[in-house]
Parts: C-alpha cells; sequence; structure tokens
C-alpha cells in the first residue's frame, strides 16, 4: 500500500513540476481560477500527444503482425480507452476532486454490466482466442457444432459462416470450446457417400459403375487414390462406401454429381436400390 501511494505521489508530483514548468512564468499576470484551467488544458494536451504517440508506435507494431484486422481495432480501441480514463482521472486528481467515489461507481456499474451481458462476455472471450490462436481465418472452410460452411468474417462476439443457401452467425463461446474441423489445411476435401444395393444385385458390378463414375469425373482428379468396397451388411440392402477427393471449392457439387449420376448407371445396369422392408409375422388362433 505505501509503495502505491509513492508511486502516485511521484506521478503526481511529475505533473505538478511539468504544469509548473509552463504556467510559471503567467502566474504573475492571470489569477488563480484561469491558471488552473490552463494548467488542466496543459495536461489534457500533453496527454493527447503522448496517446497519439503511442497509438503510432503500437499501430506499426500490429501491422508487421500475423494478427487479423479484428484484433488490431480492438488493441487500439482498448488503448484509447484506458489512457482517457487515466487522463480524466489525472486532471481530476489535479483539480483536488475526490476520485474515490468515482472509482466505486465505475466498479459498481462494471460490475453490473458484466452479470448482464455474461454470455457476451464468454462469447468476446471466444474471440479474443480465436484471434490469437488462430485456428481458422477468414476464408477458411471449416465445420463444428454439426455446421459446416466457409467464414466470412471473424467479429469479435461472432463469427459468420457461409453454406450454399443460408449464412450463419455461430457465437465465438461455441467456436472456442467446441473441436472445430478446418478443412481448409488440406487443399483438398474427401467426399463420403454410401449407396445400396439389393443382395440379389451384382457387389462387383455396383463396385465397378461407383469406380467409373469417380474416374471420370473432373471433380474428382486430385492424385489420391479413391475407396470403393462394401461397409455394412443392412437390413434392406448390402452398404457400399465411396470415398473420393475434390477440392475443397468443388465439395458440394462433387457430392451431388455422385449421387445423381450412380443413381442413374444403377437404373441403367438394372442394379435395384432397395426400399427399407419389414417383415411381420402373424399367427393364427
Amino acid at each position: 500500500m505505501d509503495e502505491d501511494l509513492s508511486v502516485d505521489g511521484a506521478i503526481e508530483n511529475t505533473i505538478d513540476d511539468a504544469v509548473q514548468q509552463v504556467t510559471a512564468p503567467l502566474s504573475d499576470y492571470i489569477s488563480g481560477p484561469v491558471l488552473k484551467i490552463i494548467s488542466v488544458l496543459v495536461i489534457l494536451i500533453a496527454g493527447l500527444i503522448i496517446l497519439k504517440v503511442l497509438l503510432h508506435i503500437v499501430q506499426k507494431a500490429l501491422d508487421h503482425s500475423r494478427f487479423d484486422d479484428v484484433l488490431h481495432t480492438f488493441v487500439i480501441s482498448s488503448i484509447k480507452v484506458v489512457f482517457s480514463v487515466m487522463l480524466v482521472l489525472t486532471v481530476l486528481g489535479y483539480l483536488g476532486i475526490p476520485m474515490t467515489p468515482f472509482i466505486t461507481m465505475m466498479g459498481a456499474c462494471g460490475a453490473a454490466v458484466a452479470l448482464a451481458l455474461k454470455d457476451s462476455l464468454g462469447n468476446f472471450a471466444g474471440g479474443i482466442l480465436i484471434i490469437f490462436n488462430q485456428p481458422f481465418k477468414k476464408g477458411d472452410f471449416i465445420e463444428c457444432a454439426g455446421v459446416t460452411g466457409r467464414v466470412q468474417e471473424i467479429n469479435l462476439i461472432y463469427s459468420t459462416l457461409t453454406t450454399p443457401n443460408r449464412v450463419i452467425s455461430m457465437p465465438n463461446g461455441i467456436l472456442a470450446n467446441q473441436t472445430v474441423i478446418n478443412f481448409s489445411e488440406d487443399e483438398n476435401r474427401r467426399v463420403d457417400c454410401q449407396f445400396g444395393i439389393s443382395y440379389d444385385s451384382d457387389i462387383d458390378k455396383a463396385k465397378e459403375i461407383i469406380t467409373n463414375v469417380i474416374d471420370g469425373s473432373d471433380y474428382f482428379n486430385t492424385g489420391r487414390k479413391a475407396s470403393v468396397g462394401v461397409s455394412a451388411h443392412g437390413d434392406s440392402a448390402v452398404m457400399i462406401d465411396a470415398l473420393a477427393w475434390c477440392s475443397n471449392d468443388d465439395y458440394y457439387a462433387a457430392k451431388y454429381y455422385l449421387l445423381e449420376t450412380v443413381k442413374k448407371e444403377f437404373d441403367k445396369a438394372g442394379i435395384d436400390i432397395p426400399y427399407p422392408q419389414i417383415t411381420v409375422h402373424s399367427s393364427d388362433h
């Protein structure tokens, strides 16, 4: 406590010395209240000059950093707010106005705001974590909490994802606390499709058709080998999985193409895709 008081006293003495150097030549010509006003103006002007220099230094450092523009704006705004509050408190202290009630009021207001905006503050903290850790960036194709889309915007509270038919605003608290799959870490993405054929159909023929559809499409011309094979024996069908790689940008078009074209080729070859069947047993009374 004594150490804090000594620091505060040193700051006040420094301010007093600076103000005295500027106002001393005027003290013989200007009355006390006017001199006080001039002193306050000197403090404010000096503070604004310091703030401008500080912001210039911080902005140059941020420009050479890897952080997103959203963080740049947040850091600059935070410095302005904090420095402005400190400058106001300095002026109040110089004028001899008690600051304890003012600080107490600010603390109470801050606690009330924090309680009212608990969820938003959680999202805000999530936004800061996302910006610093950068699990994804603008333009990446991600999946989180069952939502898949391209990152359109990263803000401090919400991030915006675009899908083929909608725009989704996701709270940053969810993105920061749940598993995020970033498909853009790899330029290609795997299309997973499953086809069911009847037990009477030719499995080898069905696999050949699926393979030919994949090999004959430019969507899957990525240099990665596709996989086609039986994955399960269902109640009504033999399940065949097709795993093929396409570019991230072509994912949906490639998936739709594969599902549609395989169905058409199955129809031509007489391979049935059966409806689910239920066998009902009855007993005679």
